[in-house]
Parts: structure tokens; C-alpha cells; sequence
């Protein structure tokens, strides 16, 4: 998995030319673009619970798609002026929507990426639909993104709850134990976690004997009740599955060692992690953790490359938040490119149905019935101290799961429109 600066380079090329648009390119003379620019509005938590895993370091990955596609088509690009706009929603499904709005007619954006948050996220879905263009969810895993709220001009990227459940809801059920407890944020996210999660433990054998759902976001961080109380029931939980993400999942691992619940016969379940969340607690407490990944930083050479780019630039290891917003930048700007114009519509046209594989998408297809973006996913677990070798490589990939299996099929809520 070592890298040296030539294979990082070559890996660089690679990741340009893999399934990289359909058709041929445009040159600047041949584009039909409205105003003769792109602009790519990356909308996220910049300064709360989700800013390390996504925050301004998915505006670097954007910054980063947007200077290697400039060097793989050069002077036949669609055009050369090309540039970022960022925009914190402080996590609130209000400023989501009227930043999105003001992206959309004031800065000229063309294309929104990331939206974590749920509720945000959907709010922005609605702006997209009105407004005819694009916007790429990457930080968001509510299922109604490709469910009852799906939209002609939204796809879904990264992760969603099903995914995850589909993953580690079915194997630390069969693996660990079959009675849980549920503990998570309550908001659209939370909410759709606990029932992907309840319904991937029942269909693997298992049981929730009980679940809460705590203040989001929890000013306080405190997560003491919910934690005594799962330790407390009878019959008591063998799994306490947290679906709290960033900087409250944080808050509440930290609690549940410092209530030893694992002495106690109460095994933690995480229903989302970050490589940024390993890093902020250490491997050592969470050692032996299992739960599924999207994407891993040092999984082969192609994503060591990305990651030690990214690390040049940001100081970190990328999460797959933010390989996610390199790879639908790329694709958005190879869409583009290929119709020769920036028009929703055309853009479109050029992602639906369409296959690639890059440094995110392994196995990667746009799903036209619903604009899910299936890809390859992971069973994950934190390695124990003593084995990590390096700062980051905190996990060793246990499965791959393939694009087809990872996600739902095709939900008949979803009208597309």
C-alpha cells in the first residue's frame, strides 16, 4: 500500500481517465454554457458536529477535482473558468434552504455538493427540483433522498441508512449479539437509522428490547441516561447501537467507556464512523469495532494516492465524505463536458444510467430509476492499538460488499420528477 511519488502521480492519471464522461470532449468553442463559467457550490456544517468529517476539507476535494480536470482536458475544456462557492448551514434545515436558494440565483452556482444533515439535505432536494439543477447528496443518509423526496436532478452518492444497517445491523447481530438497544439522534437521520437498523436485527434473528431517541444536535453532550438506562433493562441488551455521527458519537463512546457498559456485557455497535472519529478517540477505545464504511483511505494504491494528495493539502487522511465530494465534482465536470453544456437537463441526460469506476465509485452506477449511486462497500473494523503501523490506518477491511447488494433496490415511493 505504499506509494511512491511517481506511482501517486500515475495513480493521479488514472483517477482522471477512469470512466470519466461519455462522448468526446467539447472544446471552450463548442460549449453551450449560460454564462460561459461553472460553479460548483459545496453546502455543509463548516463549524459544528459534522465539520470535521466533511466541513472545509470537501471544499478542498472539490478544489482538487476541479485543478485535475483542468489538467486532463486542457485547452479543449468546456471552459476554463471554473470556481467554488461554500456556504456553512449550521446543521438547520432553514438556512439549508435559503442558502441553497441564494446558491442557486445569486451565485450562479450550478451544481450543489455534500448537504449533511437530513432535514437539510431535503430541504435542499426541494430547491434543486424547483430551481431544474443539479445537486449531488453526499454528507446526508436518509433513504427518502431516493424514496418518496426523490427528484430528477438530486442523486444520492455516498452511504445511506440502509447501507449501513444492511451491513452492520445484520453481522453484529449474527456475530455479537441478537438483543439492542438503539440510541439515536432525533431528526430525519436518526429516525431513519433506528428503522433501517430495527428491521435489518429482526430480519437477522434479532431483537431491539429498547431505544431512545436523544436531543439533536445535544448541546450538552450528555448522553448519561440513555446509556444507565440501556445497562439497566431486563432483559438487558447484549448490543448498544449508537447512531449518533461526528463529534456527538464522539461524546457518547466516551461515556459509554467511561461506564465500562463492555464489562458490564453491553457491546457498542456503531451505525456511523468516520476515520476522523477513530482519530479523535484513539483505536484503543473503540478496538474491535465493526460497522461499514463506504470507503477506506488506505484500501489499495489508487485511494493511498488520493489520500496523500489530500494530506499535502489539509494536514489529514481524507474520510469518504470527502473522497465522495472529489469523485461527484469530477463526474459532474466529465458530464458537462460531454454535452457541452451546463444546462440540468443535459446533465442529466449524461449521469443517468451511466457506469464508472474512479477513486470513490469502485463498480460505480447511476441509477436512473431513482438516482442512487451504487458503489462498492465495506465491512470495516478499528484495529487495537498495537497494530497500527501508521497515524490513520486505524482499520482493516473485514468484506466487500458489492455495489448491487450494498443498497436497496428501487423503492416505489420514488416518482421520479
Amino acid at each position: 500500500m505504499r506509494a511512491t511519488a511517481g506511482l501517486a502521480g500515475a495513480a493521479a492519471l488514472m483517477m482522471l481517465a477512469a470512466g470519466c464522461g461519455g462522448g468526446g470532449p467539447q472544446g471552450s468553442g463548442d460549449s453551450k454554457l449560460t454564462d460561459d463559467k461553472i460553479v460548483l457550490g459545496v453546502l455543509n456544517d463548516q463549524s459544528g458536529v459534522y465539520a470535521d468529517l466533511s466541513g472545509r476539507n470537501s471544499v478542498k476535494a472539490v478544489e482538487m477535482a476541479i485543478a485535475d480536470f483542468k489538467a486532463k482536458h486542457g485547452d479543449k475544456a468546456v471552459t476554463s473558468d471554473i470556481s467554488v462557492e461554500t456556504a456553512d448551514h449550521q446543521n438547520k434545515p432553514d438556512v439549508a434552504n435559503s442558502k441553497a436558494a441564494e446558491m442557486y440565483d445569486r451565485k450562479g452556482v450550478d451544481a450543489i455538493l455534500d448537504v449533511p444533515t437530513s432535514s437539510a439535505a431535503l430541504k435542499v432536494a426541494d430547491i434543486a427540483k424547483t430551481k431544474k439543477k443539479p445537486y449531488f447528496n453526499i454528507g446526508a443518509a436518509t433513504t427518502e433522498l431516493t424514496g418518496k423526496s426523490c427528484n430528477k436532478y438530486t442523486f444520492h452518492y455516498a452511504y445511506d441508512t440502509y447501507m449501513l444497517a444492511n451491513g452492520t445491523g445484520k453481522t453484529v447481530t449474527e456475530q455479537v449479539g441478537k438483543s439492542w438497544y438503539i440510541l439515536y439522534p432525533n431528526y430525519a437521520f436518526g429516525q431513519d437509522m433506528e428503522k433501517s437498523f430495527s428491521a435489518a436485527i429482526t430480519e437477522a434473528g434479532g431483537t431491539v428490547v429498547g431505544k431512545d431517541g436523544a436531543p439533536f444536535p445535544n448541546e450538552s453532550g450528555d448522553y448519561s441516561t440513555y446509556l444507565l438506562k440501556a445497562a439497566g433493562l431486563s432483559p438487558k441488551p447484549a448490543v448498544l447501537g449508537t447512531m449518533q455521527a461526528g463529534a456527538e458519537l464522539v461524546n457518547v463512546v466516551k461515556q459509554y467507556n467511561e461506564f465500562k457498559l463492555r464489562d458490564k456485557g453491553v457491546n457498542l455497535a456503531v451505525g456511523l464512523m468516520f476515520i476522523t472519529d477513530v482519530h479523535s478517540l484513539t483505536p484503543a477505545a473503540l478496538a474491535g469495532t465493526t460497522y461499514t464504511d463506504a470507503w477506506y483511505w488506505n484500501f489499495d494504491e489508487e485511494n493511498r494516492a488520493f489520500a496523500d494528495r489530500f494530506l499535502k493539502e489539509t494536514g489529514v487522511r481524507p474520510t469518504f465524505a470527502h473522497a465522495a465530494n472529489y469523485s461527484a465534482a469530477t463526474q459532474y465536470l466529465e458530464a458537462v463536458q460531454a454535452a457541452g453544456s451546463d444546462d440540468g437537463d443535459a446533465v442529466v441526460k449524461q449521469l443517468e444510467g451511466k457506469t464508472v469506476n474512479d477513486v470513490f465509485l469502485r463498480n460505480g452506477k447511476f441509477r436512473a430509476e431513482d438516482h442512487r449511486v451504487l458503489h462498492d462497500a465495506y465491512l470495516a473494523q478499528v484495529k487495537p492499538a498495537a497494530e497500527v503501523s501508521e497515524p490513520w490506518d486505524y482499520v482493516k477491511i473485514l468484506k466487500t460488499i458489492p455495489a448491487e447488494e450494498a443498497f436497496r433496490a428501487p423503492s416505489s415511493e420514488c416518482q421520479m420528477s
